[in-house]
């Protein structure tokens, strides 16, 4: 990180890295990641199909990686940004209308973002957040190679 990186590019590096490591972590292939803004968002992590152990919920797998971006990002800030997660959290609640009501849609979010913070919160994994979050804010975009091998040398660094 660079002393002339705005503290947005640093959040949305944060947020695009957590995810990257969520994914990862739950066997997702992450094919690209960036902090290069478009259009329609500020950056982006996107998937290849398949992955590399099958889950045994995939909804949940989902709705933990949408999460996962604004649990990152507010563990570096120290508070949740709703508004610029506000995509992947709907994202978030068209999935957790899947599993249920309307009603239980809150319930259950708060559920799923306690498991990511959950994970988020193991020193591997977020020393590979802030390991990829740093290369992204070097880079702007790094590849699913890349980014994979980085969580793989922060789960060994960290046995």
């Amino acid at each position: 990180m660079n002393e002339n990186d705005s503290p947005q590019l640093i959040a949305t590096a944060y947020h695009e890295a957590g995810h990257a490591v969520v994914a990862l972590a739950l066997g997702r292939i992450v094919h690209r990641v960036s902090i290069l803004p478009n259009r329609d968002t500020l950056g982006q992590c996107e998937f290849r199909k398949g992955t590399r152990k099958k889950s045994h919920d995939e909804l949940e797998t989902e709705i933990l990686i949408a999460l996962a971006g604004m649990a990152a990002e507010a563990k570096h800030t120290g508070n949740y940004d709703r508004a610029a997660a506000g995509r992947d959290l709907r994202h978030v609640h068209t999935l957790l209308l899947q599993r249920g009501t309307e009603r239980s849609k809150d319930r259950h979010e708060s559920r799923m973002l306690s498991k990511v913070e959950s994970i988020l919160n193991d020193d591997s994994h977020w020393d590979a957040v802030t390991i990829i979050a740093a290369e992204l804010l070097k880079h702007g975009i790094i590849s699913g190679r890349t980014a994979d091998y980085l969580f793989a040398r922060a789960l060994t660094a960290g046995e």
